[in-house]
């Protein structure tokens, strides 16, 4: 694992925290290249137990040798990017919740068929694009249980770093898949 010190906001390789937006993460046009960002250790935890692949880490100093260390051992030889906290601020626009940040790569999606297929309780999300109420109906299917999550394309990504956030990694843990049109499309 490289420990990168970050000294300036244009060092390489930290775009991935600070210039892309959500949509570029996405990327639409080529999804097996696309990312998304974990943030906090908690969350990063249960993404990497659940298979999530590890690209790099931004972590504050303080954090190397504390809340982040199980988690810096775990992911391997990505670059682990650190600096000052103020600095970690203006690179990415806002404070670090947890001081740890961590750029992962977006999994195959599944199908509809898969997503469903042992599925007893489904839960489907229609037109919902606040990122904190996608992240806070996750938290609330995993704590009743439910077998799968089905999205219109008209809500939020669940991948959006503040929705993984608010469902404390539970994005990672119901198996989840977009449906093509909306629901009264679904009804015709």
């Amino acid at each position: 694992m490289p420990i990168i010190e970050v000294s300036s906001l244009s060092y390489p390789g930290i775009e991935v925290f600070s210039t892309l937006t959500e949509a570029q993460l996405r990327n639409r046009i080529e999804p097996d290249k696309g990312l998304f960002i974990a943030e906090s250790p908690k969350v990063i935890r249960v993404a990497l137990d659940a298979g999530y692949e590890p690209l790099a880490l931004l972590c504050e100093q303080k954090h190397i040798t504390g809340d982040a260390a199980d988690i810096i051992s775990r992911c391997g030889d990505v670059p682990v990017y650190t600096g000052g906290r103020e600095l970690l601020a203006t690179l990415t626009g806002y404070v670090l919740t947890r001081g740890v940040l961590c750029a992962m790569r977006r999994p195959v999606l599944r199908t509809v068929e898969d997503t469903c297929r042992d599925a007893r309780r489904i839960v489907v999300i229609d037109g919902v694009v606040d990122t904190t109420n996608i992240g806070a109906i996750f938290r609330s299917a995993a704590a009743l249980g439910m077998d799968a999550v089905l999205l219109t394309r008209n809500s939020c990504d669940p991948l959006n770093r503040r929705a993984v956030r608010v469902s404390m990694g539970s994005v990672f843990l119901i198996p989840w898949t977009w449906l093509d049109g909306t629901l009264s499309d679904l009804a015709r």
